[in-house]
This record gives C-alpha cells, sequence and structure tokens, in this order.
C-alpha cells in the first residue's frame, strides 16, 4: 500500500519540485504560461473530457451535490474556528474552502483511480471553480459581480463540452485530437507552475499556516464522510470525494487574497506549508480510500 501510495504521489510532486527548482534558480515569468493554461488549456481539457465521451450528466449530479456540501460545511466551520482564533474569516475561509482540484487534484484523479475517474474529478473541478470565480471573489470584495463567472473560460467550456456529448454530434476525429492534444499540456503545466509559484510565498505566519495544514484534511474528510452517509454515490466518487476533500488549498486563494488586499502574507502561508504537508495528509487519505480502489481502478 505505501509503495503504491508513493507511485501516486511521485509524479505530483516531483513536477511541482522540479518547478519549484527552476522557480528559484532561473525566475521565471510564468504569467504567460498560466493565462494560457486557464484560458486555453484547461477548457481544452474540460470539453475533451466532456464531448470527447458519453457522459451521463445526471449520474454526475449527486457528485456535485456531495461537492458543494462538503465546500460550505467546510466554509462554515472554518468561519466559526476563525472567530474562536481570533483571524479574520475572510483570511481563513476561502483557503479552507477551495482545495487544490486542479494543480493536484485532476492528475491524483487519474493516477489513483485510472482515466476514467477523470470525468468525476472534472464534475468535482468545476463545481470548485465556479463557486470560486463567484463566490469566493464575493467574499473578498463585495462589490464583485457574480455574473462575471460566466467570463471564465473554465466555465463556458462545461456548457460547451456538455451540448456537444448529449447532442450526439460527433466532432471531426482529426480535431477532438488538437483539442485532446491541448488539455494534456494543462495537468503538466498546472505542478510545473504549482512549483514556481510556491517560490514567491512568504511564511509570515507559521503557526496559522500549521493550523491550515492540519484543519483542511481533517476538516474535509470528516465533513466527506457525513456527506456519503447521506448521498448515496458509488464506491468510486465516495473514494474521490474524500481524497478531493484531503486536497491542500488551492494557490489561486494566494492569487486572490494579494489582488483584493486580504493578508497576503497569511494566506501565503497557509497556501505553502498546506500543500507542503499534502505530501502526508494525501497519503493518509488515499491510504482510506483505496482500500476500495483495485475493483474501480481496473476498468480503464
Amino acid at each position: 500500500m505505501l509503495i503504491r501510495i508513493v507511485s501516486i504521489l511521485f509524479p505530483l510532486f516531483a513536477i511541482a519540485a522540479l518547478g519549484f527548482f527552476v522557480g528559484r534558480r532561473m525566475r521565471p515569468d510564468l504569467s504567460h504560461a498560466n493565462r494560457l493554461n486557464t484560458d486555453v488549456f484547461v477548457p481544452a481539457l474540460v470539453i475533451a473530457v466532456l464531448a470527447g465521451r458519453s457522459v451521463n450528466v445526471a449520474a454526475f449530479l449527486p457528485l456535485a451535490l456531495a461537492t458543494v456540501l462538503v465546500m460550505a460545511g467546510c466554509g462554515l466551520v472554518t468561519w466559526l474556528a476563525a472567530r474562536l482564533m481570533g483571524q479574520h474569516p475572510r483570511t481563513l475561509v476561502p483557503p479552507m474552502m477551495f482545495g487544490n482540484s486542479g494543480n493536484l487534484g485532476l492528475p491524483l484523479a487519474v493516477l489513483a483511480f485510472g482515466d476514467d475517474a477523470l470525468a468525476p474529478a472534472v464534475v468535482m473541478f468545476m463545481v470548485s471553480n465556479l463557486l470560486h470565480f463567484s463566490f469566493g471573489a464575493w467574499l473578498l470584495d463585495h462589490s464583485v459581480r457574480l455574473r462575471s463567472v460566466w467570463r471564465v473560460p473554465s466555465v463556458w467550456a462545461t456548457f460547451v463540452g456538455l451540448a456537444i456529448g448529449l447532442s450526439g454530434i460527433v466532432v471531426w476525429p482529426p480535431l477532438m485530437q488538437a483539442v485532446r492534444m491541448l488539455g494534456d499540456i494543462s495537468i503538466p503545466l498546472m505542478l510545473f507552475a504549482l512549483g514556481v509559484r510556491l517560490t514567491d510565498s512568504r511564511i509570515g505566519e507559521i503557526r496559522l499556516g500549521v493550523a491550515g495544514a492540519v484543519m483542511r484534511p481533517v476538516m474535509g474528510m470528516a465533513l466527506a464522510s457525513l456527506v456519503i452517509a447521506a448521498i448515496e454515490l458509488p464506491a468510486r466518487q465516495q473514494a474521490m470525494l474524500l481524497v478531493y476533500s484531503a486536497l491542500p488549498p488551492a494557490v489561486l486563494n494566494y492569487i486572490f487574497a494579494e489582488r483584493y488586499g486580504q493578508e497576503p502574507e497569511k494566506v501565503a502561508s497557509i497556501v505553502l506549508i498546506g500543500n507542503l504537508a499534502s505530501l502526508l495528509t494525501l497519503s493518509i487519505a488515499l491510504a482510506l480510500a483505496l482500500p476500495e480502489a483495485p475493483a474501480m481502478t481496473g476498468a480503464q
């Protein structure tokens, strides 16, 4: 089991570590690459997943609901914890609500549960992405208009992919192959950019960062267990929800905190330490989830 967990996590952290090393030595400016990733490559991945196969949308609605409930529960519990800890809720709540479902979640799902897990993984990613760009942005700045979320390329790519998949339209295979190739760029670039981004983080509040690194997976997995007991999900989706609930804070939390001036140094500490600690916390989550995995990963 240990060897299996290490084999799943090693490629993720190896690419992120390479990004961190390159970031420290070369200080590359990945702003344009990151913009291309969010505006081109990730939407291509979403379209390829949803349009490139027969996706039973109704089958994923319970998973989408479960994901929303876990995120909402994390937000509520963290808001109460922030009050008790004397921290500003706007600083602590977003990192605890919005996990690294893109940089780590998508590749982790494929490596742990097989290629067939990409579709439900994208569903959870899109739920998190939609809420982060709408409620997450509004939480930091109440002047943000929620309707601006429809300008996010990965959001409308979801509807394009669903429209193609549900309509039964057969996309010209060479065109679909080109879309898949663009989508294949996104995950390695996410991991590499994560490593580079972490070189810019500053540990200003070590204790807060450690508290967040512990709180996020413990709270997430506890809430996921409650949601799984309340909502009937297939075995693989139960395991994936458990693992996704243990993901560390998304790097986007730091970018948002910096953009809206919400104690970015504290958020950077939470993100940095949380992602470093995830090597241990994700190992625990996978150890809990993978007992069901042999039957699930066998079907590719």
